[in-house]
């Protein structure tokens, strides 16, 4: 095995978050899980390797933010006043927020490289790698550029209806190809809860990442219910969990953070 890129010999345990279909909340479920891990003590990175949708900036409020060199190359941009949560994406990169990035492969996989062997991490417990939808060039960019580093782990999302659980489960498929660990299959977006009320509506269906899970052998890590107070925050650039902590959907996000705390291995890459 290769050496560990220098700027990732001090990230702990890195994790990929996938999914065979677009418009599943990867992102969102990415930007909330390095906050619960965050909330949970933990020195967090967030790499965002979507690069034709880069919305994490927005939603952590730092897409006017601008990345900056030091010896060992891009710093990142810390989040919180802390230091404990920094974000690397394209979007810092941009001239203009509404700038397309029209590359061919060659071009994305080049910056997906450069952005894992070029970001001065520093000491960090996880990296969570937001990818974009699919099992494209991008992604082996990804896996091949982290893989000497290690662990690396799959967090798989989906929302409960058949069309997406369909594409998931060729994303299980990739994972086992690549060699990718799944650490487990997240079910978005399940069922719609009511701000007066607080009753559960299953919108789209319910217990379909579950089944998927099930028929794949791979652990189920949890449902996060589609919460308004939840989406409001991160369209305002706001902390969940300190800006909605009655919010139903932290609980079951700060559980899936447990899980991946409890059974991530330990040691350094």
């Amino acid at each position: 095995m290769e050496a560990a890129p220098g700027n990732l010999a001090g990230v702990r345990h890195v994790i990929l978050v996938l999914s065979g279909k677009g418009g599943v909340g990867k992102s969102t479920i990415s930007a909330e899980l390095a906050l619960a891990l965050r909330h949970a003590g933990k020195k967090v990175g967030l790499l965002d390797v979507d690069l034709c949708g880069p919305s994490l900036p927005r939603m952590l409020r730092v897409q006017d933010r601008a990345v900056h060199q030091c010896d060992r190359g891009w710093v990142p941009v810390f989040v919180d006043r802390e230091q404990s949560l920094s974000l690397m994406s394209v979007g810092f990169l941009l001239e203009k927020p509404d700038e397309a990035v029209v590359w061919r492969g060659p071009k994305k996989n080049a910056l997906i490289k450069q952005f894992v062997s070029d970001v001065a991490w520093g000491p960090l417990d996880y990296l969570v790698v937001d990818t974009p939808p699919g099992t494209s060039d991008e992604h082996m960019a990804a896996v091949d550029a982290l893989r000497p580093c290690g662990p690396l782990g799959a967090l798989v999302v989906t929302t409960p209806q058949a069309v997406s659980v369909g594409d998931v489960r060729r994303e299980l498929t990739f994972c086992r190809k690549v060699g990718l660990r799944i650490l487990g299959v997240v079910e978005n977006m399940s069922g719609f809860v009511c701000p007066h009320c607080a009753e559960c509506t299953n919108v789209f269906s319910r217990g379909g990442g579950e089944e998927l899970a099930r028929h794949a052998g791979v652990p189920f890590l949890g449902s996060v219910p589609l919460d308004p107070e939840l989406c409001r925050s991160l369209e305002e650039g706001r902390d969940p969990t300190q800006s909605f902590p009655a919010s139903p959907a932290f609980p079951a996000l700060c559980s899936i953070a447990q899980r991946i705390l409890s059974e991530a291995p330990a040691g350094l890459c």
